[in-house]
């Protein structure tokens, strides 16, 4: 966890361009945020991203990278990315998706309930679960389950996905998933407090039933994405905000939508938290001091390096990369 001292807000003098650019933006985006004198104070929290697709299968290897992660790195979180089912894309003409069957994604709550055990500290977050494709009861009977057994290291991060192909695999509509991902919210929070639930939903029906064992406390739950549907979904119902992008004028513009709306309907803006993320590849030390400085700008809570797409091959490289990362920002 660091914090940064910006430079004064007003004319954003002697910034670069992309902060000249945002200075009317930026000023809205820090309303309420915590203030110290004339500058800004923003907390920073730093973490890693799970290096799905080169970590491999070894259950020894992974034990050890997230023992480093939490004993030798003391990284604040953890990230993991979710999808259930790549696509074929010699059979899928056309296909243009980020990803396909031969990129390896490791099941989050599986991966998380075994990295608890061996962990102490790092907070493990879904960047993000594709909830709507899923069975809100079961996912919330994980969620529960996975927050008790790591002493409520859980924080969720969801989205609605793109990826038609998984939800007709998994017997779930793909229309209507943003409908159906607020309704699941509503309902994931009934079940992780009521004993007894009668719910009667546009896509659920409990009838007076529930989960046990259930959280003894609140589950934090994150969006990602950044449609405007989704921005106003995250505002009123979520705890905080996976941006997709970069610390641009699009993130800038998000942030402010979401804060109004959360001040139109008296909700606190700043126990709002915002989960952005840096590559390492590419990277140099001063470069991501000044990506991290200026997602500080915009409001930024936390932030995580991802090292996977960088040349490391085994868990040493991906815990060293990371290292300079955190040594560089912290």
């Amino acid at each position: 966890m660091v914090e940064f001292y910006s430079c004064r807000v007003p004319g954003f003098r002697n910034q670069d361009p992309l902060h000249r650019e945002l200075g009317v933006l930026l000023s809205s985006c820090m309303h309420n945020r915590p203030q110290v004198g004339s500058s800004f104070l923003v907390t920073v929290k730093f973490g890693v991203v799970f290096p799905h697709n080169e970590i491999g299968t070894d259950s020894e290897a992974i034990k050890s990278y997230a023992v480093g992660v939490d004993r030798d790195l003391k990284a604040d979180h953890m990230l993991i990315y979710d999808h259930v089912l790549g696509v074929d894309p010699n059979l899928h003409h056309g296909w243009s998706g980020p990803y396909d069957k031969d990129v390896a994604f490791h099941e989050p709550f599986t991966v998380f309930a075994f990295m608890a055990a061996v962990t102490e500290t790092v907070e493990f977050a879904t960047s993000v679960l594709v909830l709507p494709q899923r069975q809100t009861a079961l996912v919330a009977k994980q969620a529960a389950e996975l927050a008790i057994l790591s002493n409520y290291r859980l924080r969720m991060g969801i989205g609605t996905g793109w990826n038609d192909v998984e939800y007709e695999a998994l017997d779930v509509p793909f229309e209507h998933r943003g409908s159906r991902q607020a309704e699941q919210v509503e309902l994931m929070r009934k079940l992780w407090t009521d004993d007894s639930l009668l719910y009667e939903g546009r896509f659920h029906t409990v009838s007076h039933a529930s989960i046990l064992p259930r959280p003894e406390r609140a589950i934090p739950i994150w969006f990602g994405g950044i449609a405007p549907p989704l921005l106003r979904r995250c505002a009123l119902l979520g705890d905080g905000w996976f941006p997709l992008g970069t610390p641009n004028e699009q993130s800038a513009r998000a942030i402010e939508t979401m804060r109004k709306v959360r001040e139109e309907h008296g909700l606190s803006w700043k126990e709002f938290g915002i989960q952005a993320q840096a590559q390492y590849r590419g990277g140099t030390p001063e470069r991501w001091k000044r990506h991290a400085r200026r997602w500080a700008d915009l409001g930024c809570t936390h932030l995580a390096i991802a090292t996977h797409n960088a040349g490391n091959t085994t868990v040493e490289q991906h815990l060293e990369a990371a290292r300079r990362y955190l040594d560089a920002v912290r």
